[in-house]
Formats: C-alpha cells, structure tokens, sequence
C-alpha cells in the first residue's frame, strides 16, 4: 500500500463499527491483499455472532443480509487457517443466509427482519458471499430479485427501498451510495461466477452497462454525484464516484468492460484524491450513521483502497491511465 493507502486503512480501523462497517472493511482488505487484517476481523466477526449465526452484529438487531457483508473475507480466512471457530462461524452464516433469513416466495431474502422490505443494499451484502460460497443459483436468484424490485426502467437508476408486502417504494429516491452498492455487487459476481454461467455474466454485465451509462449522464463536472443523483438540491458527494471507478477499473482490469469507460473513472478518481485529508479520511461521503448529510463513513474508507487497488493493477496492466 502506499501511504495515502496506509492512512485511509488506519482511518478505516478506527471508524468500523456495525456489520455492515466490518464486511466492508474486511473486503477491501482481501482485495488488497492484507490477509493479516482479514483474518483479525474475521476472528471479531464470528466471535460478536448471534445464535442464529448472523455475523459481527452490533447496534442494527434487525439487519439481514448486512452480517453477510464479511462473508467472502470470512471463507478466505477459513481456508487460509483452518481454525475451527471461523469454520463455525462461517457455517453458522451460511445456514442463515441459506434456510433461516427471511425471505419471499421466489427466495429473495429480506434486508430487515421486522418487515418485508428489499433495500439495493443488500445487493452488495449477500449475492457475491452466495456465490463465493458456491451457492450459485440462490446468489443470482437474490442478485435478480432485487434489480427485478429496484430498477427504475425509465430513469435506468436503482431506487432505494421496496415493500414486497404492499408492493411500494418505501424510498423512491435514486440515492447514490445505493446505485454504487449495486454496480460493486455485480462487478463482484462477475468474478465469482463460474465459467459455465456465461449466460448470467453476459446478463449482468448488461445491467452493469445500462446502470453505469445512465449514471455517468449524471456525474457533475469535477467528477462527483449528488447524493440523490438526479436531484441537484441534494449535497454532492464523494463515495459512489469512488464505487463507480472502482466497478469500471475492475472491468476493464478484468476484460469484460469496455476500456472507453477509463477517463470517466479516472476523474472520479482524481476528484476523490482530492476529498482525502491528511489524516487519510475521505471526506464528504455520505456520512454514517444517518447518510442524510454529507460526512465520514466506514464505505468512503473501505472504497477508497479498493478503487486505488484496482487502479493500481490496471497501471500495472496497461500503463499510466
């Protein structure tokens, strides 16, 4: 890492806190090769688990899928030590995720377990630990179910919040953490599904396409969004520009997105370097715990070192951008 990496991971360490905060933090240190990091977390995670295996909780009682989060980092640091109170761990998330969570007729499971509500969060928090897992069909059957519930067809936007009981948006909005929660899910699932699903990779690099292309219409100038990316009275904001370069450095890196999408990430990157202080926060991100104010969160950390990861093999790959 370099040091602007360095001080975003320390600033990291020092913010994670709920499930969600310790899965992010956990992926972006698998990513980035710091597998001492992942297995200290994943020896936290399984040890603040409920008995009904949710994973890391603390504080959110109610999520669902959002203890999924450490699930790829928690099976890397299974197999990497073989210790049995991680193996426990991570077989007690999978039976959640699997056969005790809440979910629909069709399979899709819930984001909370005191309604019946998709949230594009869970996009990002279970689907890609399903398909780690080798749980390829119940990972594509949640990731469609919740593009099925959440895209917006006429606006080619995410929206935020489904009730599947009274079939209405809780949240209409196309909030912009939430269309970044979307394009890193599926750029992780493009990874992780196996070679005979071809006809699923080719359908959600489409959905990666036609959600990045509408964003893109939106970016401002300097390379950021605005909260709510199709209404310039909300703050603009720094994360989904890092969630968004991060899903096209990956594609690209990886082959299965065109390179023309490059300058675009590039500014945003740029424009992200530029939100980082000298103590390694990046500032300006939809700011946790109550994201409707423009702040510091736990996301903004963990997504600045995997978008400057992924940049990084890509210069390796094919020169300075």
């Amino acid at each position: 890492m370099d040091s602007r990496m360095k001080k975003a991971a320390t600033a990291l360490l020092c913010m994670q806190r709920h499930s969600w905060e310790q899965g992010m933090a956990m992926q972006a240190f698998l990513e980035c090769g710091q597998m001492e990091e992942v297995i200290a977390l994943a020896y936290e995670a399984v040890y603040r688990r409920t008995e009904d295996g949710r994973a890391a909780v603390i504080g959110a009682a109610d999520a669902v899928t959002d203890p999924c989060s450490v699930g790829e980092a928690l099976l890397r640091a299974c197999d990497l030590t073989q210790d049995k109170s991680l193996i426990e761990g991570k077989e007690a998330l999978l039976a959640w995720a699997l056969f005790r969570a809440p979910r629909n007729e069709e399979g899709v499971v819930y984001h909370l377990d005191t309604g019946r509500q998709f949230w594009v969060d869970s996009m990002y928090m279970l689907p890609p630990f399903l398909a780690a897992a080798g749980h390829i069909p119940e990972a594509l059957n949640n990731l469609y179910g919740y593009w099925n519930a959440l895209f917006d067809r006429e606006a080619e936007l995410m929206c935020h919040m489904w009730d599947d009981e009274r079939k209405v948006y809780v949240r209409d909005a196309h909030w912009g953490t939430g269309n970044g929660w979307a394009l890193a899910a599926m750029a992780r699932m493009m990874g992780l599904l196996p070679a005979e699903y071809e006809s699923d990779r080719k359908r959600i690099q489409e959905m990666v396409q036609v959600l990045l292309d509408s964003l893109l219409k939106r970016m401002r100038a300097e390379g950021f969004f605005h909260d709510v990316v199709d209404d310039a009275s909300t703050f603009v904001e720094t994360n989904l520009s890092q969630m968004t370069a991060y899903t096209i450095f990956r594609g690209t890196n990886e082959g299965w997105l065109d390179r023309g999408y490059l300058p675009a990430a590039q500014q945003m990157r740029s424009a992200a370097a530029g939100a980082q202080n000298r103590f390694g926060f990046v500032e300006n991100v939809c700011g946790a715990p109550t994201f409707d104010k423009p702040g510091l969160s736990p996301e903004g950390q963990a997504f600045f070192l995997l978008m400057e990861n992924e940049a990084g093999k890509g210069q390796n790959s094919y020169g300075k951008f």
